[in-house]
């Protein structure tokens, strides 16, 4: 359902950054320009929005099961959280100010600028996506100027960070998106290398998936299946463990068992990208209590400006897929 989001006459946007489903199954798109919350019902109609003049640079939305919505700032290197209403509960964080990585993104670099961190640092520089855990505990996954995962206590207290510079178990190239499944285990998106890495609750390694491509965010349903939003690497492009592409490499969905076998995909037509049921630039997901799937898009910041595609396809920002009964 490409045309799913009913916009009102008086807003726009050009990039759908997160979308989060609250208790009720309302939609929440986290949009860029402006940078503010929409607020839809299930069948896209719109409720509300809030946000205006609060946010830097949007990045990822998550709602807990308290409907607490969960805000992470990647410019400003902070985490807002509100209520469904949009009242300011709590900020992780001090917006503004940047941890200490050595993270100096000055171009050349040959796969993407999180090469530009020097060490692993606190709490938060450049921040992506949060989880929350079944106990309450809190997940940041803080990825472009860092490569660690911060756990928080539900009330904001920071418990442990974990993470280096690399390749390896427990190393990161831009951990982006991040989930805690039922049993509590810690599933991180680590974009540029290609790869789901699994910890336990207290950050241990437990495994890696490696049937993926540049993974933005993941999202996982009540029988625990994980969709994965997988980001374009146009052809020419570096990924840190598979080097350069020889092809293009479309951006697509993946369903994963909780083992992380591949049960389904779709997208990833080159050819196609722009036309409903494909993708240009997935970077979020979410799936609601009916098992709907939305994914959202980043074509402005991604494609468009860069010269990839064609102002034309501007209007691919958010997706609904339809659980077939």
């Amino acid at each position: 359902m490409a045309d799913w989001e009913r916009l009102p006459p008086a807003v726009a946007h050009r990039d759908v950054t997160g979308v989060a489903v609250d208790s009720l199954d309302r939609v929440y798109l986290f949009t860029r320009y402006p940078h503010q919350i929409l607020v839809y019902e299930r069948d896209g109609s719109f409720v509300r929005s809030w946000g205006d003049d609060v946010f830097t640079m949007p990045h990822g939305i998550t709602i807990g099961p308290d409907d607490r919505v969960y805000c992470v700032d990647n410019g400003d290197h902070s985490i807002r959280v509100f209520s469904l209403e949009g009242d300011l509960l709590m900020t992780l964080g001090v917006p503004g100010q940047a941890s200490d990585t050595g993270y100096d993104p000055k171009p050349p670099y040959q796969v993407h600028m999180c090469e530009c961190i020097a060490y692993p640092g606190g709490p938060f520089n450049r921040c992506t996506n949060l989880a929350v855990a079944p106990n309450g505990d809190l997940y940041v996954a803080d990825g472009y100027g860092n490569c660690r995962v911060h756990r928080f206590t539900a009330d904001g207290e920071l418990v442990q960070s974990w993470g280096e510079i690399g390749t390896g178990p427990g190393e990161f190239h831009l951990p982006h998106g991040i989930a805690c499944d039922a049993a509590g285990r810690v599933l991180v998106c680590d974009r540029e290398n290609d790869r789901i890495q699994i910890f336990s609750p207290g950050g241990d390694y437990l495994g890696q998936w490696t049937d993926i491509q540049r993974p933005c965010d993941l999202a996982i349903d009540a029988a625990g299946l994980i969709y994965v939003a997988e980001l374009w690497r146009p052809k020419g492009k570096r990924s840190f463990v598979h080097g350069e592409m020889h092809e293009d490499r479309p951006g697509r969905v993946s369903v994963l068992a909780p083992d992380g076998r591949v049960l389904a995909r779709w997208g990833g037509l080159s050819d196609a990208r722009h036309l409903p049921g494909n993708f240009i630039a997935p970077h979020s997901i979410a799936v609601d209590r009916h098992g709907d799937v939305y994914v959202a898009e980043v074509p402005y910041s991604f494609a468009i400006r860069p010269g990839w595609i064609p102002e034309a396809h501007g209007d691919h920002q958010i997706q609904k897929f339809v659980r077939r009964r």
